[in-house]
């Protein structure tokens, strides 16, 4: 039963991964992409940790922390960007 759980779980995260790509797609203000792409990273890092359950493999709980940290620091990079119109000092 629990693995059924787990496989529901995968289908719906790569439905949802399928229309925030349609909607990176979709012309769109940049602000709306950057949060998009921050969606598309939170569903890889359920997708990676979904399959280390499944497989019961701890490295994939590795890849989904470095999507997390690369998520951040991009998201924090266009936020300086966006605000001050430069990266950096």
């Amino acid at each position: 039963m629990h693995d059924v759980l787990v496989y529901i779980a995968m289908v719906w995260s790569i439905l949802l991964l399928g229309w925030v790509v349609v909607l990176i797609i979709r012309p769109s203000a940049v602000p709306q992409r950057v949060a998009a792409l921050d969606l598309i990273a939170l569903l890889l890092i359920a997708l990676l940790t979904l399959f280390s359950q499944l497989r019961g493999v701890v490295y994939f709980l590795d890849a989904a922390l470095a999507v997390a940290l690369l998520a951040f620091v991009g998201t924090i990079g266009y936020a300086r960007y966006h605000a001050s119109g430069r990266l950096f000092r």
